[in-house]
């Protein structure tokens, strides 16, 4: 039995395994359920009490060196395998790089802006969290009046709120700066109302300052005149409709004839053929002097309009709920655009 163990041990010694198949037919030779090892386990179960103390060390040593020996090739058997996997081959075929692109409120924001940056109009930004004397004092909202009603406000405290439109940012731009100023607000903005296809919690405005002496409404009604025939070509149809500000006097809003359904009527223009696109008037002098402007010598028009609501006349988009989604198979159609 020890002149076995020593011949085995000699073997390993000068054993040289070069491949996988031939480590495998060591360790079924020597490690196996059927190998020479087993064997020599089955017959120390048997063996008397005097023979296991003389044969258990040496056959103990023995199933180190053969486990020892199989571990090391495999070890280095399984490094050359992983080595050729990670192998660089610069024979095969490229990934596919996919390209991003711009949201579709970025595009027709850049859009918009650049209309009027054409024009001669500055940009400007205010914060999204107001007080209340630039959301709705200087803008002829006194306490209680009942134009607050118009929107439905996220409020932080008694004082502080969520924007409700840009027009905050011009009351900060009026204080700041003095006339002449053509000057648009873009930005986003909040309001609490019931999300639909046609209105959400939180959406994006552009709103338009110009201020200076003998401005009239014939000159507002130009200016969108050729903003609205830029944007969605010289054939769209424009209407202005009598409303109500409380920071313009006298006030308008403007609609085109719907996009979508070419007048025929969806559910976009609410089936009138029609979709507003921006409310406009002539800054009320009460608000001039708020912001410490001189209304006997200067005049002004002021314009907002809601960036998702264009975008979906400009790009046939039937619910704005989808600019939210963060869905790559819409925003991928945007990628020729961008």
């Amino acid at each position: 039995m020890i002149e076995e163990i020593k011949n085995i041990k000699e073997e390993i010694k000068n054993i040289k395994i070069t491949s996988a198949d031939q480590l495998e037919n060591f360790r079924i030779k020597y490690l196996s359920k059927k190998g020479k090892l087993s064997d020599f386990f089955d017959w120390l179960k048997t063996a008397q009490p005097e023979q296991k103390k003389e044969f258990g060390k040496p056959i103990n040593e023995l199933k180190n060196l053969l486990q020892n020996t199989y571990d090391q090739y495999k070890a280095q058997f399984d490094s050359a395998d992983n080595a050729l996997t990670n192998e660089l081959d610069l024979t095969l075929p490229g990934n596919s790089i996919n390209t991003g692109t711009k949201h579709p409120l970025t595009l027709i924001q850049e859009e918009l802006t650049g209309i009027f940056r054409k024009l001669g109009f500055a940009i400007a930004d205010g914060p999204e969290i107001e007080d209340d004397w630039h959301n709705f004092s200087a803008l002829n909202f006194p306490d209680n009046h009942p134009a607050r009603d118009m929107q439905d406000t996220f409020f932080i405290d008694k004082e502080i709120a969520l924007r409700t439109h840009t027009s905050s940012v011009q009351v900060r731009y009026m204080e700041k700066n003095k006339p002449p100023m053509r000057v648009i607000m873009p930005g986003r903005v909040y309001r609490n109302e019931a999300i639909s296809a046609r209105a959400n919690c939180f959406f994006h405005q552009i709103e338009g300052l110009y201020i200076d002496e003998n401005v009239s409404f014939a000159d507002l009604k130009q200016t969108l005149y050729y903003f609205v025939k830029e944007l969605f070509g010289e054939n769209v149809k424009i209407r202005f409709r009598p409303s109500y500000f409380p920071f313009t006097e006298p006030s308008a809003e403007m609609d085109i004839n719907c996009r979508i359904c070419e007048g025929a009527g969806c559910n976009v223009c609410k089936h009138s053929g029609w979709v507003e696109i921006l409310g406009c008037g002539m800054v009320d002098p009460q608000v001039l002097t708020n912001c410490g402007i001189d209304s006997e010598k200067y005049t002004g028009y002021a314009f907002g309009l809601g960036v998702e609501r264009v975008a979906m006349l400009k790009y046939d988009v039937k619910d704005l709920r989808i600019y939210f989604d963060n869905d790559l198979r819409f925003l991928n159609q945007f990628k020729k655009i961008s």
